[in-house]
């Protein structure tokens, strides 16, 4: 098992296709830092250029704890980014650093990301615990899970983007009754609102969770997951069906040309196991991205 980096407050592994990033700070419940969110970053980006990486899997060290939300031992100033910029904080340097959500910062990183990722969600997750999650393409829980949209209850407001993905995911209604009453329910719950796919005993959540990636990482051609991703998961936004006719019929005509195409069908045909031989590296076709990439802008501080 590859080591890419050796990281501060994650750990990243890397074998046979599948990268697994594991949030580390057991002793704190895997509690979220300004420190983490940086790493978090950067590991995706280590395995986006990776082609040997097909699917991530994102997990906490432990089974007590996925993340336990934002590290409150900054006690009253915990959320104000101001007083912790003037004491010094590493990483905020600048307004745009100082303003941005750092939740956030790491969900559209994952949003992002070129290869499927899994939440294995091994125990408490509240606050950016299970924001974080909500970029991510299935989760699944062990059967000790713990999930809370706590933040009302912290004087503040749902972060991470989530009011754009959590009703997308749960529906409307369902998000506002977790994010008003920011109580922390169980994965049972979490399961029947649509949260998570399923639930598993603790023992057995990784073994599902590699399961899971080994089906995609042995079957699938590897820019066709890709574009799938970034498919469906931008689509959410679309305002017409014609705007993913659009998109997947360049996708379907760019992609039928391709070696990974012809090996499809006859491996298929010849009844073996595929062997796609296109990278993501630098066969992705030519249209890609369509989409135009939105810049942060500052909205505070309005007379």
């Amino acid at each position: 098992m590859a080591q890419p980096k050796e990281f501060e407050q994650i750990i990243l592994d890397i074998e046979d296709g599948i990268a697994t990033l594991t949030l580390n700070r057991p002793a704190k419940m895997n509690a979220f830092t300004g420190k983490m969110m940086y790493e978090m970053i950067e590991a995706f980006d280590i395995t986006d250029a990776d082609d040997s990486v097909r699917v991530v899997i994102v997990t906490g060290s432990g089974d007590r704890a996925f993340c336990a939300g934002a590290d409150l031992s900054e006690g009253a100033k915990t959320f104000d980014y101001d007083k912790r910029a003037e004491d010094g904080e590493a990483g905020r340097t600048d307004d745009v650093d100082i303003q941005r959500d750092g939740g956030g910062r790491v969900t559209l990183r994952i949003f992002d990301s070129l290869k499927p990722v899994i939440g294995a969600i091994n125990g408490a997750a509240v606050g950016i615990g299970v924001t974080m999650q909500l970029p991510m393409d299935i989760r699944i829980a062990s059967d000790n899970a713990r999930f809370g949209f706590v933040f009302n209850r912290r004087g503040i407001n749902p972060e991470a983007a989530s009011s754009w993905f959590l009703p997308r995911l749960v529906g409307i209604s369902q998000a506002l009754e977790w994010c008003y009453s920011g109580r922390v329910f169980p994965a049972q719950e979490a399961m029947d609102g649509g949260l998570v796919r399923s639930v598993h005993p603790q023992a057995e959540l990784m073994d599902v969770a590699r399961a899971m990636a080994r089906e995609i990482a042995d079957n699938t051609a590897a820019v066709s997951t890709t574009l799938t991703r970034q498919m469906m998961w931008r689509m959410l936004g679309a305002s017409h069906p014609m705007e993913a006719h659009i998109v997947d019929s360049a996708a379907i005509y760019s992609r039928g040309k391709t070696q990974d195409a012809k090996e499809g069908v006859m491996s298929f045909l010849e009844k073996r196991k595929p062997v796609y031989p296109v990278k993501v590296s630098d066969g992705m076709p030519n249209f890609y991205p369509w989409w135009d990439e939105p810049k942060f802008k500052w909205i505070g501080d309005k007379d």
